[in-house]
């Protein structure tokens, strides 16, 4: 005889969540279900929106991410301050997320920047190229050109 499967679900807090994309169980654990552990904070002033973070940005919630970032450049927020102390652990996924969201502002005229990375999410931007997110570097000046290095003038005591 089979047993019946629990009648609970574990459920994630989510804070902004978008009402027509409800939470939707992605595995099946042990025949209970779990859902994605990302939750998703926002504070709009004016045309800024800081967005905060909760948990694991990876395969499973990584659209859920991308898609708050698109619902604040569709309410016409242009500088996306993206706080991510709470983040536990992020993947590509998640790099290609805010990767997207970077560019769809960078065409409105907006930024992305990422305040608060882990240190291994740090590596990951600087090792792949894309430490701009971590700075918000303005549109104009992503693609230019690195600036030559400056020469320093030797000390006195160096010279002789």
């Amino acid at each position: 005889m089979a047993t019946p499967l629990p009648t609970t679900l574990s459920l994630v807090t989510m804070a902004a969540r978008m009402p027509t994309h409800p939470p939707r169980p992605v595995s099946r654990i042990g025949g209970a279900m779990s859902l994605p552990q990302l939750n998703f904070y926002r504070h709009d002033k004016h045309c800024r929106a800081l967005i905060t973070l909760a948990g694991e940005i990876d395969l499973e919630t990584a659209p859920l991410a991308g898609a708050s970032l698109r619902e604040c450049l569709d309410d016409r927020m242009r500088t996306l301050d993206v706080d991510l102390t709470a983040v536990t652990f992020c993947d590509v996924s998640g790099l290609n997320a805010f990767l997207h969201a970077s560019a769809e502002a960078r065409r409105a005229g907006g930024t992305v920047r990422l305040h608060h990375p882990s240190p291994s999410l740090r590596r990951i931007l600087t090792l792949t190229g894309c430490a701009f997110l971590l700075n918000g570097t303005p549109a104009s000046r992503i693609g230019d050109p690195p600036a030559p290095p400056r020469s320093r003038p030797l000390s006195s005591a160096g010279a002789r």
